[in-house]
């Protein structure tokens, strides 16, 4: 990664932490609680269905600037998508942040931001949270989910 790009991401990055986007509760749906006890991160992810497919998706929580990011981006990624659509980004972006498997950032849109998490193992855990929440919410599951 150019330092250009690289720069072009944080700036992506820190935007979302400051002003993060659906930062809210919603009053329909389902949700889910996620907590990463190495940190003290924790999110709650809002799920609203029509159907198959994600009506709304919000957040609150709060966490670093990568936790608060990568849950903004998220929600703005997941409406309008099914749960399959929701599944695939989800394994695409946990390839990316990783630097296992064979991840498109293309393919991402705006997560390609996060491609830069993979340098640094301890923070994937605060990229991944409110993925794994998601799911979570998704699958209509009771217990927190925790990133140990």
């Amino acid at each position: 990664m150019n330092d250009e790009l690289r720069e072009l991401y944080q700036d992506v990055i820190i935007e979302h932490s400051k002003r993060p986007r659906n930062f809210h509760a919603l009053a329909h749906g389902t949700k889910a609680e996620g907590y990463n006890p190495l940190c003290g991160d924790t999110v709650t992810v809002y799920v609203d269905m029509d159907g198959e497919r994600v009506s709304d998706c919000a957040f609150q929580g709060h966490g670093c600037a990568i936790s608060t990011a990568a849950a903004s981006v998220m929600t703005e990624t997941l409406k309008g998508k099914t749960r399959a659509e929701a599944d695939a980004i989800f394994n695409e972006y946990h390839d990316l942040v990783t630097g296992h498997g064979h991840a498109d950032p293309e393919q991402l849109g705006k997560l390609a931001v996060f491609a830069g998490v993979s340098e640094f193992p301890a923070r994937v855990k605060c990229a991944t949270l409110c993925w794994h929440t998601a799911r979570a919410a998704l699958e209509g599951k009771d217990e927190p989910v925790s990133t140990e």
